[in-house]
């Protein structure tokens, strides 16, 4: 499989794993894949390739007679994804073809095809051509809007209403649009291989019912819990404008946002529902699967997000040029295990331990310059895993019990890195050193340090104070429950 770190395959990696299938993950940084819940099971095997590197792509595929192809670009590449997701598209299938693969299965968009398709759907209608071009047999799900907890599409329509009661939208607002939800998908997905008559087809997927997405709006604040919303549709919104207003309202960045917004404007409904017979299942209403989205929230069992998939650039030079770096270190009575969790509560909902409005202040700066901001918050309130975000900060490193790494994704001008290091000092001690890195790029990067120095005083030293107090507190319960001869 390919793109087993993303949302949708991290989600049927774990789905074919359960179903008694060998799964081959393929994948660039190991560690996203290492990291989850089901890593452990035996018919799991991952492997270090480049999708970009036919000569280690080849050898990855050979023995698998299927292969899952969920790869997509644009999280990465920004204005130049639709080049990149067909080059690496025919990279794929040429191996796929000298490698003996008896079948590729897609995800891609639903769509009327011609000269009107959006760029982002028509880029998807290049990556079914490319991944055919060697006759390798290609099975093509064409999926609209996918809903779940933790899906790109959810998250637009939660934060847009719960944050607008009045919103002034653009008008693909009344466009139809036949979602789906996830575990439909994955239903489909995971059904294909045991039924041969999908082999080189190309199906429309989709939930009972077809809807404007005005109406999927307000089921959304109906399901919250939420007064209803005013929405005025308005013709000079255009979708550049929309992804602008979308990037600062939603976790999302305005590389994500346009393409999305841009394929709005194109109908996305299933015109064929021969999938319906060949895999049938139980399809959940856009309510019914908004409903199961938010119950999954609320559980704090998300089990992928849109985040995870994104990029993790390889480590800087810290030794090629000036490295300006804040350390503070501190002997706790605690056990290892406590710190690391107190640790790995940081970002998200519990904050940042010590001035969260300074925290909230950097997000909102970052968010007016087109970067993420703190809205992607954080996929499990205490789990993290190798990859995921944390509001702008990325895992870049995780050792259980000794090591968490965060690489920032803010927009600065320079590298930064966040980083804790557990020391076990004898039976339930342990100092933890906590260290900012900051390699500046010219000038401007001199001066970004040297202005926030001021403030590392307040935000680094209440960090590090606070995350004493809760591995102290989380030591003092587990001592309790011993104590009283129960599991913490």
């Amino acid at each position: 499989m390919a793109g087993a770190s993303g949302y949708i395959g991290g989600r049927l990696t774990r789905r074919l794993l359960e179903s008694g299938y060998t799964v081959r993950c393929l994948a660039r940084h190991p560690g996203k894949i290492l990291g989850r819940e089901w890593a452990a099971d035996a018919k799991l095997e991952v492997r270090q390739t480049d999708l970009g590197n036919p000569e280690s792509l080849t050898p990855a595929l050979e023995g698998c007679e299927a292969a899952f192809y969920l790869v997509h670009s644009m999280t990465s590449a920004g204005g130049s994804y639709a080049e990149q997701d067909r080059d690496l598209a025919l990279r794929f299938a040429r191996a796929a073809k000298e490698a003996g693969v008896g079948r590729i299965l897609y995800l891609g968009g639903l769509g009327e095809t011609g000269p009107e398709l959006s760029e982002h759907l028509a880029s998807r209608r290049e990556v079914e051509a490319a991944l055919a071009s060697t006759g390798v047999p290609v099975t093509v799900f064409r999926a609209a809007m996918i809903i779940g907890s933790g899906s790109a599409s959810f998250e637009i329509l939660r934060y847009l209403v719960e944050r607008l009661p009045v919103m002034i939208t653009p008008k693909w607002v009344s466009t139809p649009c036949q979602p789906i939800a996830v575990r439909n998908v994955i239903e489909y997905l995971t059904g294909a291989l045991a039924t041969p008559a999908t082999t080189g087809g190309t199906f429309d997927i989709g939930g009972p019912e077809a809807l404007r997405y005005l109406d999927i709006l307000r089921i959304m604040a109906e399901e919250l819990g939420l007064r209803r919303r005013w929405i005025i549709p308005v013709p000079v919104l255009t979708p550049r404008l929309s992804s602008y207003w979308i990037h600062l309202v939603t976790p999302l960045s305005h590389d994500i946002a346009r393409p999305l917004a841009e394929g709005l404007k194109n109908p996305v409904v299933c015109r064929e529902n021969r999938i319906t017979t060949l895999i049938p299942q139980q399809l959940l209403t856009v309510r019914e699967s908004i409903r199961a989205a938010l119950s999954k929230m609320a559980e704090h069992h998300v089990e992928t997000n849109w985040a995870m998939a994104g990029p993790i650039p390889g480590d800087p030079d810290w030794a090629g040029g000036t490295v300006f770096r804040d350390t503070r270190t501190v002997t706790i009575s605690a056990p290892p295990p406590a710190v690391f969790q107190a640790v790995c509560r940081v970002g998200g909902g519990h904050g940042w331990y010590s001035a969260d409005w300074l925290w909230t202040v950097r997000g909102w700066l970052d968010r007016l310059v087109g970067g993420p901001g703190l809205r992607r918050g954080r996929r499990d309130p205490e789990e993290v895993t190798f990859g995921e975000a944390l509001d702008f900060w990325r895992v870049v490193g995780y050792e259980k019990n000794r090591r968490l790494a965060l690489r920032a994704e803010m927009k600065l001008p320079g590298e930064a890195l966040l980083e804790f290091v557990i020391e076990p000092e004898g039976e339930g001690r342990c100092s933890l050193r906590q260290q900012a890195s900051f390699q500046p790029r010219g000038l401007l990067g001199l001066l970004y340090w040297y202005s926030v120095v001021p403030l590392h005083h307040i935000v680094f030293r209440g960090m590090l104070q606070g995350i004493t107090q809760e591995a102290l507190r989380r030591a003092a319960l587990e001592g309790k429950a011993k104590s009283e001869g129960r599991q913490p």
